[in-house]
């Protein structure tokens, strides 16, 4: 099966049979479900949307899906058309909206769609709304509107720009000492709507631009999730431009990942760390990213005399933790910088401002700012296992074992060494244990990945 229903949305392949696949009744299902959702959760007879897109191919289609759902339920749509996951989440603040859904299924493949949900403060959903929205779709309870009480529909431009302008506002963003760095950069967003935003920011901040895949046609040149051996391309093209460094965006500009001058990988997990340093440097504060990612942002939030606290995988997760620590900075270790100032979601241009302002001010090259932060190396596997296994109790055995270790059970079970760390998590689709770690070499993230299918096989 390729339809995947969770708490934080719908998503699956397009075509094929109903409740299998991304059918357009699927689609319309569970719009209504969340439009059901937000008129029982609010109580208001008037309500608007936001809805916006990214470039895939499909994104037209089931966008226009959904918009007559709303409609038909007597929801009003403002429909914003090609736009970014950011630019959604901010647009329903400044619209002062009820919520807002972005059709994208962010770094999957091109045959892949999804529906992502946000409430009036342009966040994703918890996990309690998602439960009630499952269940509404399952029991297909749904009210529509008669005929006079349909919702309005109306298509606005121009919510790029806005964001442009809003990020252009932080405080921290140093546009003259931008301006006066004449950067060049090559950007690679994958022919979807960073194409879009990414050149017009940069453009505002008199960053010279070479666009790589930046037609929003929604046809992939290579797979979109912006890891190492999918980005030969740009690495070549940074190179070739004399480039001071490459930006790559995924499909809805919710992940950045940074090339190095020479081509190399400025590394995904170090986005975060990069503009956190910056950040920490102006705004004294605490930070935090999920179980997961790398322990250099702890590293880095300690240097500045700040706090550091991990959080349960998942963007909601980081956001609720982030404001429980009042954190001035956090994210995801997938390139997802989240920058409180400006909004609690996963920002691209965000991102791309901080970076550019740290580098303006530090006058170094890329390679070199890399270089400042502690070396860690990532090891990311799994174990299958049958689906008669009792993942969490064999989880927590391993917690047993390694209580002098002190384990994290907030999310799986993350055990922290002197020099290196694991992170084991049970998948929410599939019976298999994912695992994660992290060391001061390769050879050692891996050899204690092994270690850890051992003691799981054993256990087994």
């Amino acid at each position: 099966m390729t339809l995947i229903k969770s708490i934080s949305g719908i998503r699956g392949t397009i075509g094929g049979v109903v409740n299998e696949n991304l059918t357009p009744i699927n689609a319309v299902k569970f719009a209504a479900a969340y439009g059901m959702w937000l008129k029982e959760s609010t109580g208001s007879k008037s309500l608007t949307i936001v809805l916006g897109r990214d470039a895939r191919i499909s994104g037209e289609m089931i966008s226009n899906l959904v918009a007559s759902t709303l409609i038909g339920l007597g929801i009003n749509v403002i429909d914003i058309g090609l736009s970014t996951t950011p630019t959604v989440e901010i647009a329903v603040t400044l619209d002062s909206a009820a919520g807002g859904i972005i059709v994208t299924a962010s770094h999957n493949p091109k045959q892949w769609n999804a529906l992502k949900l946000l409430n009036n403060r342009g966040e994703f959903l918890n996990a309690e709304a998602g439960e009630k929205i499952l269940k509404i779709a399952e029991d297909e309870n749904f009210l529509f509107a008669e005929v006079d009480a349909l919702g309005k529909y109306e298509k606005k431009e121009g919510y790029i720009n806005r964001h442009i302008e809003e990020v252009l506002k932080l405080a921290v963003v140093d546009i003259e000492a931008i301006k006066k760095s004449n950067f060049k950069v090559v950007v690679d967003a994958v022919n979807s709507t960073g194409g879009i935003a990414i050149p017009a920011l940069l453009e505002k901040l008199d960053v010279e631009c070479i666009k790589l895949y930046c037609d929003p046609t929604g046809h992939f040149p290579h797979n979109p999730e912006p890891l190492k051996e999918h980005l030969t391309d740009i690495s070549e093209w940074v190179v070739t431009e004399k480039a001071d460094f490459g930006i790559v965006v995924d499909p809805d500009v919710d992940r950045l990942a940074i090339i190095c001058e020479d081509g190399s990988m400025f590394g995904e997990e170090y986005t975060l760390v990069a503009c956190a340093d910056y950040v920490l440097g102006r705004t004294k504060g605490d930070t935090v990213s999920n179980l997961s990612s790398s322990r250099a942002l702890k590293d880095v939030t300690m240097k500045h005399g700040g706090k550091y606290e991990a959080s349960a995988v998942g963007e909601v997760n980081v956001v609720e933790l982030m404001k429980a620590t009042n954190a001035v900075i956090g994210g995801e270790g997938n390139g997802g910088i989240i920058y409180p100032a400006s909004h609690y979601g996963r920002d691209s241009l965000v991102g791309v401002a901080l970076f550019l302002s740290h580098l303006a001010n530090l006058k170094i090259s890329c390679k070199t700012l890399r270089k400042t932060y502690p070396e860690y190396f990532m090891s990311k596997s799994k174990i299958e296992l049958t689906p008669t296994i009792d993942v969490d109790a064999i989880l927590g055995k391993i917690a047993e074992k390694f209580t002098k270790e002190k384990p994290n059970c907030i999310d799986g079970v993350k055990i922290d060494f002197e020099e290196q760390w694991v992170h084991l998590r049970k998948s929410n689709t599939e019976p298999i244990i994912r695992i994660y770690t992290e060391s001061i070499s390769q050879e050692k993230a891996d050899k204690l990945a092994q270690e850890f299918i051992t003691i799981i096989t054993d256990l087994v």
